[in-house]
């Protein structure tokens, strides 16, 4: 059974640290995402990011750049076995990172980016549209029609949240009803969708508390997938540490959507 076929019938996570800090950090992380994957029986992804382009703060770490991290994403394959998925932000990376990835996530500012979204496409790869902060689910259709018109019908969905107000966001779970209806499967960003946009003197901010009540509540919407980005340390990660799931409480979170 291919990954797509596993993700359409069993609840799947996308788990990693949110931007490539070393190739020990991927490691650590990777070797308990692998873990989860062995006791869980679930299709698992490992994600990272090779670059943070939408930074707040042009002084914000961005990451190793595309030949570096999709390196660092291949030895993550070639030691724990996982599948692996990462972002890319202009269509000329496409190519070099779907050597690698198994999954090409568009960022949610440019989900409507016809030329990056065909370029994902093109590759083969499954191709993981995340809604922008500014589109209904019901919205999500022309999107995922640029990937299927490209000829690639592997395609996720996924639900990260609205611009509520200055540097808040609001979750309309709806979203993941609606673009269910599309008939393809739908994940939760169960951590961006906590964040708090710039609201944090240069950097964004947020609260993981929330996390886990945003993981149910999707589950309640009837959605297939959830994505969590997870760290040892979160809190003197160099990306987007507020939002994050300590390391340690992440079976505690998967226990309670599989139960």
């Amino acid at each position: 059974m291919t990954l797509y076929e596993q993700i359409q019938h069993k609840p799947f996570f996308i788990l990693g640290p949110c931007v490539m800090e070393s190739q020990d950090l991927l490691y650590q992380v990777a070797e308990q995402v692998a873990r989860v994957k062995e006791k869980y029986d679930v299709p698992v992804v490992f994600k990272s990011s090779f670059d943070k382009a939408n930074r707040t703060s042009v002084a914000s770490y961005r990451g190793p750049g595309l030949e570096v991290g999709m390196q660092m994403l291949q030895n993550v394959k070639e030691k724990f076995g996982l599948s692996v998925t990462t972002d890319i932000h202009e269509s000329h990376q496409a190519a070099t990172a779907g050597e690698v990835c198994d999954i090409l996530q568009i960022p949610a500012f440019l989900c409507r980016q016809t030329d990056l979204l065909v370029a994902a496409a093109n590759t083969g790869k499954i191709v993981n549209v995340k809604k922008a902060q500014f589109l209904s689910g019901q919205d999500m259709f022309y999107p995922a029609q640029k990937v299927a018109e490209a000829g690639n019908t592997q395609i996720i969905l996924t639900e990260r949240g609205n611009m509520y107000g200055y540097n808040n966001l609001a979750v309309d779970f709806r979203n993941i009803f609606d673009m269910k209806a599309f008939g393809y499967p739908v994940c939760m960003d169960c951590t961006h969708s906590v964040q708090r946009p710039g609201g944090a003197g240069g950097k964004t901010g947020g609260d993981r508390t929330f996390v886990p009540m945003m993981a149910l509540a999707a589950k309640a919407f009837g959605t297939n997938g959830y994505f969590m980005e997870i760290h040892p340390d979160p809190d003197n990660a160099l990306s987007d540490g507020p939002n994050m799931v300590k390391l340690h409480d992440l079976d505690k979170v998967i226990e309670s959507l599989l139960s």
